[in-house]
């Protein structure tokens, strides 16, 4: 049986239950657990578009979900050497010396500065932003979600979906997102582009490999959310089109 390994930056019992962690990391742990009798589904025979890479067949079924703490990773060192664990891991807070798939990728994004660099050089602008264009980076190529921004005058969710950007706006992030990912030569999963605009153009700031905190706002406005698509990705399962509910909009 396959393992999928989710790993937080809480600190997490003996049974795999969190019991000291922000509510938010709680919620993006059972937003993903809510898809694992799902995992692994075999992929059906439909047409996807070509993408950046092949990343295989898809996983078995059957799969044990664990959530472990990045200390218990340290501690637990030997026992992640397994070249059948799936890695979900939510957090860049991650020992520098571990050993996954997506551990150059995970390294570069924990490099602010450094990616940073590497987007300026790519001839775009970079700084501090507060919107999310979510990346659903599949083993047949990208599918780009609505963006997603901050809600400073909600007291309830801090974050919203979707944030409506002209053509103009959403086409320079599509572009970014793919030479980006395409740079980092990414593996299937979800992810995040921080971004803002400065005088209308568009500014960089981060990229995140998985679903984070604002992914929370796709619960119940996209379909599939983000975290549903993070599992499908994982364990390359197809995702054929993203798309808002239409009460929603």
């Amino acid at each position: 049986m396959r393992k999928v390994l989710i790993v937080v930056d809480a600190e997490v019992d003996e049974t795999g239950e969190i019991i000291a962690a922000s509510s938010t990391t709680a919620q993006m742990v059972s937003a993903l657990k809510a898809n694992s009798p799902t995992i692994g589904a075999t992929a059906q025979n439909k047409p996807a578009k070509a993408g950046l890479q092949n990343q295989g067949e898809a996983l078995p079924a059957a799969v044990n979900v664990q959530v472990v703490s990045t200390q218990w990773l340290i501690i637990n060192k030997q026992l992640t050497s397994d070249n059948k664990l799936i890695w979900c891991p939510l957090t860049l807070n991650l020992p520098e010396n571990l050993d996954f798939p997506a551990q150059t990728v995970y390294n570069a994004c924990r490099d602010v500065t450094g990616l940073r660099q590497l987007v300026e050089q790519l001839g775009y602008a970079t700084g501090v932003g507060n919107f999310w264009l979510a990346v659903v980076l599949t083993a047949k190529g990208p599918l780009y979600g609505e963006v997603i921004g901050k809600d400073e005058a909600s007291e309830g969710l801090k974050y919203r979906m979707p944030v409506h950007l002209s053509d103009s706006q959403r086409q320079p992030l599509y572009q970014l997102g793919y030479k980006l990912l395409q740079y980092l030569s990414a593996p299937p999963s979800v992810y995040l582009l921080q971004f803002g605009f400065s005088d209308k153009n568009l500014v960089f700031d981060r990229l995140l490999p998985f679903p984070a905190e604002s992914a929370i706002a796709s619960i119940g406005i996209q379909k599939p959310n983000l975290f549903a698509c993070h599992w499908r990705c994982l364990t390359r399962q197809p995702i054929y089109d993203l798309e808002i509910i239409a009460s929603k909009l």
